[in-house]
Order: C-alpha cells, then structure tokens, then sequence
C-alpha cells in the first residue's frame, strides 16, 4: 500500500491559522483536505444554529407553511406519509410531534411489510374516505406523480417534503419543498429526507412564534465613496433577502446636494410601502437632508438600540466597526460590505429573540442527526452542524424513545461523549432494521410514545428484529454472494447482480452496498415475487446511477433515489425485458472499477503531539462519515512494547502497545495476526498509519490507536 501526504506551503498554513484562530496542525490538515474557502471553512470553525441556512430559501417553503397553518385554523385532517428506512422514520417522528405540538389533527403512515417505496394509491384513497384534506409525505413523493394527481382528484392537497433527485416530470402537488429541483436557489443540496423535514419544522416555528412572519421590511444604509453617495436597501421576507437596490448619488461640491432629486431615482419605487429600519437614525436623517433638502422625509425606524439590547458587542458602534469584529464576515471570501453587515446583524437578532434554540427544536435536531447519519449524506456544511448539534443533544439529554435504544445498547451514562461513528455503527442499524423486518411503524411509534411501559415494549420488540434482522441478512448474503459471483460474467465484470425470490425485500438495499464495496462496481439485488420485483441499486462512486436507470423508466412502475444509491419497482411480466436492457447498457458504459492503491494521509506526528491532546485536533473535525472520513496520520520509529492477539473463535486481529515518547499508545490492527512475526516483532520499531478514537469501557475513557497499515522503521 502506497503512502501518500500532500506537500502543503508553510506561509498558507501560517496564514490560515492566523486569520481563523485555528492552531497550525489542523490549519495543514484543512489545506490537506481542501478546506480552504470561506464558506466551507466556516461550517468545521463554527457549529452555532445561525450558521444554519434559512428554511425559507427551500423552494416551495412558504407555501407549504402557509398550508400547513391553514390547516390547523379550519380544524383539517392532515396525514403524514414517510418512507421505511431510518431516513424516512425520523423524518416522520420529527415532523408528526411537530404539527402534534401545533395542535394539528394528524395521523402518519409509513410502508409495512412488502408495500413499495413512496406514496401509495391505497394510501390516498383510504384517507380521503376519512374526509382527510392535507397529506405532507416526508422522504419521499417526488416521483408519486399518478398518486399525487389521484389526491387532487379527491381534493386533497399534497406538500411533498423530499431530497431524491427530481425526475423530469414532477408531480402536481400544492408544494414541494426539495433542495435538489432545477430550479432551486437554495445554497446545499444534500440535505437528508429528515434535514429537509427538520427545516419544515423549523419554520413553522417561526411562523407561529415570530411577529415577523410574512411581513416584509427594508434595511437601507449610506455611505460615503470618493464623491458619491452609495444608498443601498434590501427588501426582507422571512429574513430571506427578496429584493435589492444600489443607487450611486454623486453630489455637487459646491452646494453638497445629490445631482438629481429623489423623484429622478428608483428609491421612491423601491421604498414604498416597506417599513424601513436604519443603522443610527440621526446619521442616515442627516445624510438624506444633505443629499436632498430638508423638506425629504423619509420614515424610517432606528433598530441599532434594541439590536444593542440584545447583542452587546454591537452596541453604540457603527456599521464598519462591527464588520471588523464579525465572526459571519470573516468567512465570506470576497469584501463585506456595511449593508451585509447589517442584514448579518439583523438575522442573529431576530432568531436570538425568537429563541429558536428551544427544548423542541434540541429533539428535532436528535432525530435528524440519526437520519442523516443513517441515510450516509455527505457531513459537509450545514449537514455537519445538524449532526453536531444533534448528537450533542443526545449526549446531554436524550428524548426518551432514543433514550431507551442508548440504554438497550449500553451506551448510555454520565459522562459518555457519543460521536457520529457510534450513532452510525450501534444506533442507526437498529432503528433500520424495524424497517428491514417490515414493522417500521415500531420504530416511529417509539420515538413519539409517551408511556415509559410503551416504550420498553417496543425497544424489546425492535432489538427482537435486529437479532432477527443480523441472522436473516447473513442467511441473504450467502445467497446474493454467489448469484452475484455468476453473474460477473455475464456482464462483463462491470455489474454485480443477484435477483430471486429468495432475497427479502428489505435487505436488498445493504445487501446491494456489500457487493458494491468488494467488487467496486455497481451492485444492483432484486426481490422478486410472481407479481413484481422491487431493486436497490448501489455505485461505489463510478458511475451516476441514473445513466442505468432512466433508459429503462419506462419498465417501472416507480423509481429515483441519488447519484449513487437508487431503487425501483416494476411488475416481474418486464423483467425479461429489463434484463435484456440492462445488459446492454451495461455494456456500453464505461466503469473504472480500479480499487483504491494509495492511503491519504492528513499530517504526520512527531512523538511529543502523541500525547491526550491530540483528541482536541480530533474532536475539531467531527462529525466524522461520509466526505469527511476519519483522520488518518503517520508517525515513525515507534516501538512495540507488548503484542497479543484477539478474537473468537479464531484470533485474527492483533493489540499492540507502542512507546511514542513520553506515552504508551494501545492500538488494535484488524486482520493483521499472520503478518506478526514476519512483518513486525515485539521489540520492532515501527513506521505506521493509524486513526485515533475514544474507547469506553465500563466508564473510562481511553485514547486509542487503529492501525490502517505499518512497517519496520
């Protein structure tokens, strides 16, 4: 295995670590992992909720919001209809004891047993003979195009809630609220089903609690540049920026006054009708009178005192002042201006007066850390400090039904420091496997249940799955293993298949992502029934999976996902046909399924950063998943002081104990016990790559090392 470190210059490490206050081992490892700009840099260096986008930059956000409240003023009947994976189950939890808490009349719905994916017929008509009006589907909907048309036929509007890629066609719903259609301004794609269902919730909050909802206002500045006069205003809806305006005045030296009138600019136009606020009112007035002549008035309101109330920092300082000590405008990469400082300040007042950090809000973000974890979204940008904030709240004060998973799972306790890998490996395959055995509705019913004796029920019945969902999968991989080894070479080793009726309908998807991870090819494993075959298709990152599906669309019955993680359903009667296709897709297309030769590695450590503090370099780049992989470092001339092997029933894996300077470091290598005393020996100094993590047992914590690959010094 080859080691690669990338070459970094020393002046833009010193330079970075200087403007951000970051130390200049993790200012190497930014530049290392291109981490560079302002705007990704700021979601590793901050993980306050203001960080986070606003929910109404979601195309389709207000009018779902104002559906929503319509809703609950007329006393309507609202379903909530979600998806069976740990995604779709948050999701739904999240958003039904969101609206439950609103006062709505809700019920959800969630795919059991061997239902599809997605909104179903069966599912609309039965709500409407129960006179229901309004369903919200939640991590899914936006390919239910002939179901979504069947509701508008009964009358029930439909607010689809989803982060699947949009197919051309989109259905006619009363709004949908997905950050990846073509049109969408928002500023992150890849929110989870339940990032995008945590967003909804969030602005409902606002618009229930904030006098501000739906009312427009207009923050106007001044400024003075060579000769001119800058007027600059914004128009600003649900502290989204609607509208903006720079109007340039230059004035007479002579007598001061702006050239033309204010009649002769578009500020008239622009102003009117807005409630204004300013930035000191005596300044603004008195640049306005110069510019134009005493007999101007403008109304405009001064909000730097009650801004100052609640934002010391700010108080009785001017605009330009305030840039300078700005945490927000230190990240944009090109010159702030006085305005965005402004409108900056304005936003972090109204939320801090809002209190959006609330007891609700804290469970909300639980359970979208654990579904956007679940659903291995990308943990880059705001999708970092959802998963941050969230798995801090578990930490501190876990909603009950999660609460008791932790307890099952003993990872509970005073003192314990969850991370994303915990919630990812221990928490979130058992959540997922409610769905897998088809009783996903234990797992939603778990994290909304009030009663305690409830509760310990459904963990029994959910651990109950999971044990049966562990034997089941091992019992479905032996099966899919071998099909997908035949079928190699009928496709040409560029698609790993396996199709049955033999292979469960919910294990395709995890059985789909093992095939893709050994043979670095697409793996698609399909359930088959006499009536249909439901596929989950998954890519190791070579190929987009939409070029294999979308030339057969018109073979399915439904069908979408993401770039590299898909399904689909259609009726077995096509399956001959699908086959035939795929196979000649497959053969046209180009897959690079050249394993990976090369370990990244981040930073190498001499022996005196080897010490306990080095978990605070650590602790600074979770959470830790998916593009964001663990940090991998490098140290040499490290001695091993004791060896022993582990594991049952045979000992595969080997635990060292190396001497690094003052310290003594335990580190486990995994399938390393033949390489012991032919690639290494007790005594040995070593060269090594390794990751470094917490290990909690019975209450200690323990720095440790996990060895990635060594050799003799």
């Amino acid at each position: 295995m080859k080691w690669e470190k990338k070459e970094v210059n020393p002046d833009q490490v010193k330079e970075l670590a200087a403007r951000y206050g970051c130390d200049l081992l993790v200012a190497s490892i930014l530049i290392r992992r291109g981490v560079t700009g302002g705007d990704s840099l700021r979601f590793f260096l901050e993980n306050d909720l203001r960080h986070l986008h606003n929910p109404f930059d979601l195309p389709g956000m207000e009018d779902a919001v104002e559906r929503i409240i319509a809703a609950k003023e007329e006393g309507e009947k609202v379903l909530i209809f979600g998806d069976r994976d740990a995604d779709g189950i948050t999701s739904t939890a999240l958003l039904a004891g969101t609206l439950t808490n609103m006062g709505l009349d809700i019920t959800w719905q969630i795919p059991t047993g061997d239902e599809r994916y997605g909104l179903s017929m069966e599912a609309v008509e039965t709500f409407a003979k129960n006179y229901g009006t309004l369903i919200i589907t939640v991590d899914c909907g936006i390919s239910n195009i002939a179901e979504i048309k069947r509701a508008n036929d009964l009358s029930i509007d439909v607010i689809v809630t989803d982060h699947h890629n949009p197919q051309d066609e989109l259905p006619e719903a009363f709004a949908i609220v997905n950050p990846k259609l073509a049109d969408s301004k928002y500023p992150f794609q890849y929110l989870a089903g339940c990032g995008v269902a945590y967003k909804l919730a969030s602005a409902l909050r606002f618009a229930v609690k904030s006098e501000l909802y739906a009312q427009p206002v207009c923050l106007l500045n001044t400024r003075l540049l060579n000769d001119a006069w800058i007027v600059e205003a914004v128009k600003i809806k649900n502290l989204c920026v609607t509208g903006n305006l720079a109007e340039t005045l230059v004035f007479d030296a002579a007598t001061g006054r702006s050239l033309v009138g204010i009649g002769e600019t578009r500020l008239p136009a622009f102003l009117e009708g807005q409630q204004i606020l300013v930035w000191d009112l005596p300044f603004q007035k008195k640049v306005f009178a110069k510019l134009f002549g005493s007999g101007v008035e403008i109304g405009m309101l001064d909000i730097a005192p009650e801004i100052g109330k609640l934002i010391p920092t700010s108080a009785g300082k001017s605009l330009l002042r305030i840039k300078e000590l700005s945490r927000i405008a230190k990240y944009n990469d090109e010159e702030t201006g006085e305005l965005e400082v402004f409108v900056n300040l304005f936003t972090s007042f109204v939320r801090k007066k809002e209190n959006s950090n609330t007891l609700e809000d804290a469970m909300d973000l639980q359970l979208a850390a654990i579904g956007t974890i679940a659903d291995i979204m990308p943990l880059k940008d705001e999708n970092r400090i959802i998963v941050q904030k969230g798995i801090a709240s578990i930490s501190e004060k876990p909603v009950p039904g999660i609460s008791a998973l932790l307890a099952k799972l003993e990872m509970a306790g005073a003192g314990r420091r969850l991370c994303a890998q915990d919630i990812s490996w221990q928490l979130c395959p058992v959540v997922n496997s409610a769905g897998r055995m088809g009783n996903p509705e234990k797992a939603v019913s778990l994290f909304l249940e009030k009663d305690e004796k409830n509760r310990a029920a459904l963990v029994t019945d959910i651990f109950s799955m999971n044990e049966e969902r562990k034997r089941a999968g091992e019992e479905s991989w032996s099966i899919v293993e071998k099909k997908a080894k035949d079928n190699m070479v009928v496709f040409n080793n560029k698609l790993a298949l396996a199709y049955g009726e033999d292979i469960p309908r919910g294990f395709t998807g995890i059985l789909a992502n093992r095939l893709s991870n050994i043979y670095k090819v697409p793996a698609l494993v399909i359930a088959q029934s006499k009536e249909s075959s439901v596929g989950s298709l998954r890519s190791p990152g070579n190929i987009n999976l939409k070029y294999i599906l979308e030339p057969c669309a018109d073979l399915f019955l439904d069908w979408g996902g993401h770039d590299y993680a898909a399904g689909f359903s259609m009726d077995s009667a096509n399956w001959d046909s699908f086959f035939e296709r795929l196979r000649q897709i497959i053969s046209n297309t180009d897959i690079d399924s050249r394993e990976e030769s090369s370990i990244i590695i981040d930073a190498e450590l001499p022996p005196q950063y080897l010490n306990p503090e080095i978990l605070k370099t650590i602790d600074f780049f979770e959470p830790y998943g998916e593009e964001n992989r663990p940090l991998l470092f490098m140290a040499k001339g490290l001695k091993i002081a004791e060896i022993s092997l582990m594991g049952k029933p045979e000992a595969k894996h080997v635990k060292l104990l190396l001497e690094a300077g003052s310290y003594k470091w335990p580190a486990k290598y995994w399938n390393a016990a033949e390489k012991v005393n032919r690639e290494f020996s007790l005594g040995d100094k070593i060269d090594l790559v390794f990751s470094i993590s917490r290990n909690w047992f019975k209450g200690m914590e323990t720095p440790e090392m996990t060895i990635s690959d060594l050799k003799r010094s």
